[in-house]
């Protein structure tokens, strides 16, 4: 298996024309500390754990997603505009490419969850998710369909200390890539956008059981996150396989 290849906060070129495009807005990453043995047996087969300070790491991050585009469309109406939340790992396959591994990413538009679903194996569940602002705060909130005790509560204070060239924070969202698993074969699908603007955050309150659902007991509410970082938001772009 090939080393990884170096994090890089600038993203490389895709390969070949963008074919989708999407604005992620008012994102928070909250990242816990894991044992790469907790996360392995999550990641699809050929890959493995990516570690930092000798942990893996799992994300929860809520954000805004709209202005979605597919093949130079102009941004889809309502389907194309919802508020996400997903529990994300990170993994590295044998070429050494860096990527991440979602486990589940909670959204309101069924059509978006089943369209997902359909073609690209990305475990999207359909759920009753919102974000308030108000008084200097972000308050996420997301309840699945079906299935209420998958939930979560996320309140953040964003703050103005720029986070600029810290490695841990390189490491947790500098990442260019997916991967997921379609039609028996791990897969690695590409994405650019111009480097994170990336902010300290104060994370004010949590309830949550999507850690727990996702295979990550005694995360949320027993201790901390150990790194909370805000960034107003980028621009995507989806390209080819690479």
């Amino acid at each position: 298996m090939s080393e990884p290849w170096p994090i890089s906060a600038v993203a490389p070129p895709l390969a070949g024309r963008a074919t989708a495009s999407q604005r992620w807005s008012n994102l928070v990453f909250l990242h816990w500390r894991v044992t790469p043995e907790q996360v392995a047996p999550l990641l699809p087969d050929g890959l493995k754990p990516d570690v930092f300070d000798g942990s893996s790491w799992v994300g929860l991050i809520p954000f805004v997603l709209d202005r979605a585009t597919v093949f130079g469309s102009p941004p889809v109406p309502f389907f194309g505009n919802f508020v996400e939340v997903n529990v994300r790992l990170y993994a590295v396959d044998a070429r050494g490419r860096r990527g991440v591994v979602f486990v589940s990413l909670e959204a309101s538009r069924l059509a978006a969850v089943l369209a997902a679903r359909a073609l690209f194996s990305i475990p999207y569940m359909w759920a009753r998710t919102s974000l308030d602002l108000g008084a200097g705060e972000l308050r996420y909130s997301s309840t699945r369909h079906l299935a209420a005790g998958a939930h979560s509560s996320i309140v953040v204070r964003p703050t103005t200390r720029a986070v600029v060239g810290e490695p841990l924070a390189d490491f947790l969202t500098a990442r260019w890539a997916l991967f997921t698993r379609v039609r028996g074969r791990t897969v690695h699908l590409r994405n650019h956008h111009e480097p994170w603007g990336l902010f300290a955050a104060d994370l004010v309150s949590l309830e949550d059981t999507l850690l727990a659902t996702a295979g990550f007991p005694g995360l949320a509410g027993t201790r901390p996150p150990d790194s909370v970082l805000y960034s107003p938001g980028v621009t995507t772009w989806f390209g080819t396989r690479g």
